[in-house]
């Protein structure tokens, strides 16, 4: 029986997969409760399961401390929008998705008038500045956490925390078969198809797809039989595509807002770093990471960060199960070489999928955000039963 109880949570996630994470635990949120009023930052899928973005989450999302700088007033005025109403008109709980520095500073806020803090899916504490846990611990109620091994950073810093398993175990699934999808969109089964996955910001865009681009025109001239499909992010639109598109002269089928189609259609995948490498890793598609970002930024970075990898897939793994090319190596010539030998190498791409599938086993179990419902509940009402 669901909560009888308006509950009023405020929900922030300022990018792409925090949008469909958000959506999830939105959903799930209110099969709990009766009436519930949802509110924050979120994107087209977040409204799509009813939150009311008050600032859409793709104005929010860039990467890079050079770029963030250049999105300053943009993310100033959303802060200050939600600051004002955690301080005004104080939700029930604050839920906080990823976005890091956004959000621990908005949590702050939220602490400061008595509003309780859900943090889901961490911020890399594991990765770069590790003292960030203290931080958290003063600002934040609860985290759920998505890897089992971020457990014990916050266990051992006195931060209640939960391992909720990871949200794409639910959600990382094509629509059809390959076969159905080829003949949907008009691909030739007899020709292999290389994904090109330019990510979901539009920095992302400007540092990265042209090189993403080079490397297929490369490909193609050496092997005409090729066939390219690009999934477009909800947080972009095709015009932001075109002007680089007209460019290469190349033909790409454009696959709006389905990229688990786009993976069931691939072969080989070209992919920028973050999130997108754990979902074609639970897809158990070849792929080749590339990561580039300004030079001051790269160098920052560099020296802050303390993993071996840059790629998801071989953060949970432990090891480089697929290629990395970082910053001046991330070259359309290097970037082709990797591909043809997916392509052309036939144990070294079985081999690649199998340990892509191991990554599965790595990520607990399905149910992740009726897990983040049922901490949201106990929150709202401790020791009160919400089912």
């Amino acid at each position: 029986m669901p909560d009888s109880r308006v509950q009023r949570i405020m929900m922030v996630a300022g990018e792409a997969s925090g949008d469909h994470h958000g959506a999830a635990v939105a959903a799930a949120l209110r099969e709990r409760f009766r009436d519930v009023d949802i509110f924050g930052i979120g994107g087209v899928r977040m409204r799509e399961a009813g939150v009311r973005t008050l600032v859409d989450a793709a104005e929010m999302a860039v990467v890079g401390l050079v770029e963030v700088v250049a999105h300053f007033p943009t993310i100033y005025r959303a802060f200050s929008l939600l600051a004002g109403i955690l301080k005004r008109q104080p939700p029930d709980l604050l839920i906080l998705i990823d976005y890091p520095d956004f959000n621990l500073r908005l949590a702050k806020v939220a602490k400061k008038h008595g509003v309780k803090v859900l943090y889901f899916i961490s911020p890399q504490v594991w990765a770069w500045r590790a003292g960030r846990v203290h931080t958290i611990g003063r600002r934040v109620d609860h985290m759920a956490v998505v890897f089992p091994f971020e457990v014990p950073f916050y266990q051992d810093a006195g931060v209640p925390v939960t391992f909720v398993g990871h949200p794409l175990l639910d959600s990382v699934r094509p629509t059809a078969g390959r076969s159905v999808l080829q003949r949907e969109f008009s691909l030739d089964p007899a020709r292999p198809t290389v994904g090109l996955f330019p990510g979901s910001r539009r920095s992302e865009l400007r540092s990265l797809f042209p090189t993403i681009l080079s490397t297929a025109r490369l490909l193609r001239e050496r092997h005409p039989e090729l066939q390219f499909v690009l999934p477009l992010a909800t947080s972009l639109t095709r015009a932001d595509l075109e002007p680089h598109l007209t460019e290469s002269g190349l033909a790409i089928t454009i696959i709006p807002a389905r990229s688990h189609d786009a993976m069931e259609l691939c072969d080989a995948i070209v992919t920028v770093s973050g999130t997108v490498t754990l979902e074609i890793a639970l897809m158990g598609v070849p792929m080749v990471i590339i990561y580039k970002v300004s030079p001051m930024t790269y160098e920052i970075g560099r020296r802050l960060i303390r993993v071996d990898h840059i790629g998801l897939c071989n953060i949970v793994a432990g090891e480089r199960v697929v290629p990395e090319l970082i910053q001046h190596e991330a070259e359309p010539a290097r970037i082709a070489v990797e591909i043809e030998k997916i392509l052309g190498d036939r144990e070294y791409a079985a081999a690649m999928t199998e340990k892509l599938k191991g990554v599965r086993g790595m990520l607990g179990t399905g149910g992740c955000s009726r897990r983040v419902a049922q901490l949201a509940a106990e929150m709202l009402a401790p020791g009160v039963e919400n089912t």
